[in-house]
């Protein structure tokens, strides 16, 4: 396997992407519920958190609008510091809902004093913010966020996209009081493409029921139904259930905190490596993510260095959207470690003395 060193699709292992292979069964059998049921209690433990998890055939994108329309009848606080907190705000908007934006330069932590302020003299129903931009690199402190939104707004509900933070980074559902949580399958669960998930404790329940209109295929009532036969409304994934189903068994294998000092050793090398080579990271010192580091170009040429490395099978992102012509990204989330880490670092140091 040559090592893909973006933020996702990652890497998947080729035993996870065997267990694909397993012949069809039907996915209200008996057979398929046990092996969701089994997938879905394992989630629980990646989330920390002992209430449901919802398995859907979705991206995080799906997620967001399922948050947004379970659990928003009116008023709404996007928080953004990158392009996927503007694209959760985006979706909001286009939900016809009434969002205020809290967004900071994507150089800036989204602090709980920004939060609070926010927050002062308001009714928001949910807050959402993102614990890992994926765009930037930086990690948002999402338990000193959700202290202050206790402390100021008690009622209001907090919903936190983790999609490339969750089994990379410590988030801790339900010890933090987050009400709700979502990922995907394709980055630090190192899964193909094609699942969501999200976690969300009896609050956001209740509020579900209240809400109009929240469609047919995110609706958190009718998938809770399902999730208690083990199942899902329409047609489940079977395939990357299967898969779901192995990785989850490795991933507890390797222990959830284990899981986490992996991706820091690998953030704290990357970052390391980026400063003895005289670059500039993009995320100030404190807030940087554990599993992708984003990285100024500063006169190098990224897109004839990835074109080397991929001529060595290997590759990295360039930086997204408006950051995509000055930043570069090294993605070390999944199933890498610190020794493929070495492979690309040498790959580089061959390209730069060419």
């Amino acid at each position: 396997m040559s090592p893909l060193f973006v933020p996702g699709p990652v890497d998947v292992d080729e035993e996870v992407l065997e267990a694909q292979t397993k012949a069809m069964m039907p996915h209200r059998s008996g057979e398929f519920e046990e092996i969701f049921h089994r997938s879905e209690g394992k989630m629980r433990k990646i989330f920390r958190t002992d209430h449901r998890v919802l398995i859907n055939a979705s991206s995080g994108t799906g997620m967001h609008e399922a948050a947004i329309r379970n659990l928003v009848n009116k008023k709404v606080l996007s928080c953004a510091n990158g392009a996927f907190g503007m694209r959760w705000h985006d979706v909001a908007k286009s939900n016809g809902k009434d969002v205020t934006l809290l967004d900071t330069d994507w150089k800036e932590p989204l602090t709980g004093e920004k939060i609070a302020q926010a927050l002062d003299g308001q009714d928001y129903e949910a807050i959402t913010i993102v614990h890992n931009e994926t765009s930037t690199g930086l990690m948002n402190p999402i338990e000193e966020i959700a202290r202050v939104v206790h402390g100021v707004s008690p009622n209001t509900l907090i919903c936190v996209d983790a999609v490339s933070s969750l089994s990379g980074a410590q988030l801790e559902m339900d010890e933090w009081g987050l009400d709700l949580v979502l990922t995907s399958s394709q980055k630090c669960l190192a899964l193909p493409p094609g699942l969501g998930f999200v976690a969300f404790n009896e609050r956001v329940f209740e509020k579900s029921k209240t809400v109009k209109n929240k469609g047919w295929y995110f609706d958190f009532e009718r998938l809770e139904k399902h999730r208690l036969k083990d199942s899902t409304p329409a047609t489940s994934a079977v395939s990357l259930i299967y898969a779901l189903d192995l990785q989850t068994d490795r991933i507890l294998a390797e222990g959830i905190e284990q899981r986490w000092a992996r991706h820091s050793a690998m953030a704290e090398k990357t970052q390391i490596w980026a400063k003895e080579n005289d670059f500039t990271l993009f995320a100030p010192e404190g807030y940087r993510s554990q599993t992708v580091t984003a990285i100024e170009h500063q006169g190098f040429d990224f897109k004839a260095a990835n074109a080397f490395l991929i001529t060595k099978g290997i590759r990295m992102a360039s930086g997204y959207g408006p950051l995509k012509e000055n930043v570069f990204r090294i993605g070390h989330m999944g199933e890498l470690t610190p020794a493929d880490l070495d492979k690309l670092f040498a790959a580089l140091a061959e390209f730069r003395s060419n």
